[in-house]
């Protein structure tokens, strides 16, 4: 059984460490893009001066971080990244960071800026989030700065009614249903390749295609500067990070967070943490390549009739021994297949240590009470009914970490960080309504720009 000994501390990711975030920007290279009305537009990473509006814009970007206790003998610690109740996401953080550049890119040129993100769900959710937020602190006009999401339609009951729903036509949702649910990237793309110009010339907006791997990890590095005041890595045993991934975002910029660290003598190589990779069978991809260096399904075990229903195997600890459904997909959110980032967390691995496992939704719901009792005091407990959960992150991460150690795939000793990067219930928003079907880049366009 799980011993619990809470102790908790805060920060925000933003504000605490402010000037970490131009050295993040400087060590990974990250630059503006193509000028406005290119496809490859995207602004300098230059952000405002921190105003009393500006640290009110930023409020959200809270974590927390709380001993959680034991489980047969490996300490377990939460970073909670769901402190902001418009998201509940991690996504907060580089959402407020990439509109943050929006706004000074508008204050600095007068131009209008129209954010496009292709998502599963909680991406777009958290940058229509900072643009709400945005406009309630005064930093822009609805006019000059907006989003645009484009999700598939297998996640609209994530979606919600939000500030920006007052200006929907110039922020719309448009659904996807054409296709596969990662085909969004490809639409959004070609939409943005092909009318960036004329956005550009006939409406003076510019077009910004936000989907870049740097914009998350220049956020993302404040986790480790946040470890390093709340539980340092130098004052405890081998450690490992645990995180419930599609493309492994978060850890890479946790990396990169460490990175800088050590390189400002804040923190030592020899001490850096493990990580364990946690995911779904509808995306099984970077454990599937950390274990077989390929993304191919056929190194997935077999699985034969279970006699108490569903599915099951017990030939690789690294995949569920029972589900319902091999390819079931336990959440949507985490939709990516072949993630380009596997090669990175793959290195990683191999020279800090660290694992991946599959979780199913049947392991998931056999060990929520224990979880509940877990998270019972925490900030963001969990429902009675596992059935009313709309993000199941916490819970798959959660499932992920004691599944592992059950089964031997963690050392002993090692502690474990939980990131939490997302948990939410239908009763935490009401679920938006207007969407716009779109399938072809000509029908995104007549939306888009129709309302210019």
């Amino acid at each position: 059984m799980l011993s619990t000994s809470p102790v908790i501390n805060s920060r925000n990711l933003i504000v605490d460490y402010y000037d970490l975030i131009p050295q993040a920007v400087a060590r990974v290279g990250a630059t503006a893009g193509g000028p406005p009305g290119t496809p490859g537009f995207a602004p300098g990473f230059e952000l405002p001066e921190l105003t009393a509006d500006v640290c009110e814009y930023f409020a959200a970007a809270t974590a927390g971080w709380r001993t959680l206790g034991e489980y047969r003998d490996h300490p377990i610690q939460f970073l909670d990244l769901t402190g902001n109740p418009g998201t509940r996401t991690t996504k907060t953080f580089a959402s407020l960071l990439i509109v943050a550049r929006a706004v000074e890119h508008i204050r600095r040129t007068g131009e209008s800026v129209c954010i496009f993100t292709p998502t599963s769900a909680n991406k777009g959710v958290a940058l229509r989030d900072a643009v709400g937020r945005a406009l309630a602190a005064g930093l822009v006009e609805p006019h000059q700065l907006s989003v645009v999401v484009l999700a598939p339609a297998s996640t609209a009951h994530k979606f919600r009614v939000d500030p920006l729903s007052e200006y929907a036509d110039l922020n719309p949702l448009l659904r996807f249903s054409a296709g596969p649910a990662e085909g969004v990237k490809a639409l959004g793309r070609a939409f943005v390749d092909e009318y960036a110009a004329e956005a550009h010339a006939k409406y003076g907006l510019t077009l910004w295609y936000s989907l870049d791997l740097k914009n998350y990890l220049v956020a993302d590095a404040a986790r480790a500067a946040f470890e390093a005041d709340a539980s340092p890595t130098s004052a405890a045993g081998p450690r490992w990070h645990a995180h419930a991934v599609s493309s492994a975002f978060g850890l890479l910029g946790y990396n990169l967070g460490r990175d800088l660290l050590e390189a400002s003598g804040r923190a030592e190589a020899a001490d850096r943490p493990g990580f364990l990779l946690i995911q779904h069978l509808g995306t099984p991809d970077m454990v599937l390549n950390l274990r077989n260096g390929s993304f191919d399904r056929a190194n997935l075990p077999t699985y034969r009739p279970d006699p108490d229903g569903g599915w099951a195997q017990r030939d690789d600890p690294h995949f569920p021994q029972v589900t319902d459904d091999p390819d079931e997909v336990l959440d949507p959110t985490f939709y990516t297949h072949q993630p380009v980032t596997s090669p990175a967390m793959n290195e990683l691995i191999r020279t800090h240590g660290g694992d991946g496992i599959v979780v199913s939704r049947r392991e998931c719901v056999r060990r929520y009470p224990e979880l509940r009792e877990w998270f019972a005091g925490s900030s963001r407990p969990l429902p009675a009914d596992p059935a009313e959960l709309r993000e199941w992150s916490i819970v798959m991460a959660s499932t992920g970490v004691l599944e592992a150690i059950d089964r031997g795939l963690v050392p002993p000793g090692v502690e474990i960080v939980l990131h939490g990067s997302g948990g939410y219930t239908g009763d935490d928003y009401v679920t938006a309504d207007a969407y716009t079907e779109v399938s072809t880049v000509e029908e995104i366009a007549a939306t888009v720009l129709g309302s210019r």
